[in-house]
């Protein structure tokens, strides 16, 4: 690394708080390292309230780039120049690209499952989706595949203290998306949550159920509702077979799991910085093999 760090060397970055679990700083380095490209990549730990600070010092520093994590993605679209459409209904951004000052906030959870979702033959245009969770990665999923030309969505999340946002972005869809029909319901209504899966073409968990320590629970109590013809996804990546998944794959539906959004996400990123392509296939062989 220090061989090639130079007075030149562009600096992007990480922000978030934790990140030293992250593995960003490692696929971004290599990717720059394999296409001979001048940049470095660090991770930031910055809280919520340090996030305008953070936005200050990428235009102090010149930096190309910058990736924003929790807590900071809500925040961080107070201080961007412009913000891409799916960031402006998402209302959060993951990806900041420094053109000569002008800072562009992006969005490219929503990007990243819609194409590991293709990656496995599984388009969403014409589709009706079943989402649970309205945190991050819910909302991202829910606004790109209205984006993307879904046919219906159905979000199904807890009265909890995502349920107003939830129901926030569900009036922004429908406004920016017409054609899209959206619904909103509780997810302890299981009749309701039966019938919506049992309509749907995909069904997505993006929750954080069956992530550790809830790594033995689902958030589809009913095995029953699977059947072959539907795909189930998981945002969960670790661990990459979710209880979830696992009975879905035994009633024969096709499963997606959540790395492939994580690797795809990341892709769309690195385009964004630098107008070129990632060596998807060397990243995803060191980096997401599961």
């Amino acid at each position: 690394m220090e061989e090639r760090i130079t007075g030149h060397t562009g600096l992007l970055a990480l922000i978030g708080s934790p990140v030293e679990h992250s593995g960003s700083p490692a696929m971004y380095n290599y990717s720059f390292a394999r296409l001979g490209l001048d940049y470095v990549y660090v991770a930031f730990d910055v809280k919520k309230e340090d996030t305008g600070d953070a936005i200050k010092a990428m235009r102090t520093f010149r930096m190309r780039g910058m990736n924003v994590t929790m807590p900071c993605k809500n925040e961080a679209v107070r201080y961007m120049d412009r913000l891409s459409p799916a960031a402006r209904l998402m209302g959060a951004v993951n990806t900041i690209v420094n053109d000569g000052g002008v800072l562009t906030g992006y969005n490219t959870d929503g990007e990243g499952f819609v194409r590991n979702l293709a990656e496995h033959g599984v388009p969403v245009r014409g589709k009706c989706i079943t989402v649970a969770g309205g945190g991050g990665a819910a909302t991202a999923i829910q606004v790109q595949c209205a984006l993307d030309g879904a046919r219906e969505i159905r979000i199904f999340n807890r009265k909890d203290a995502f349920f107003a946002r939830t129901l926030e972005t569900a009036e922004r869809i429908k406004k920016e998306v017409p054609d899209c029909l959206v619904q909103v319901c509780d997810i302890d209504d299981e009749a309701a949550l039966g019938e919506a899966v049992g309509a749907s073409d995909i069904f997505v968990n993006a929750t954080m159920v069956g992530m550790k320590p809830m790594d033995g629970e689902s958030v589809v109590k009913d095995t029953g509702l699977f059947r072959p013809d539907l795909v189930v996804a998981d945002v969960v990546y670790n661990p990459a077979k979710t209880r979830l998944l696992r009975e879905a794959a035994q009633a024969g539906c096709t499963c997606v799991t959540g790395k492939g959004m994580l690797l795809w996400q990341g892709v769309s990123a690195f385009r964004l910085y630098t107008g070129m392509d990632m060596p998807v296939e060397e990243v995803r062989e060191r980096f997401f093999k599961e």
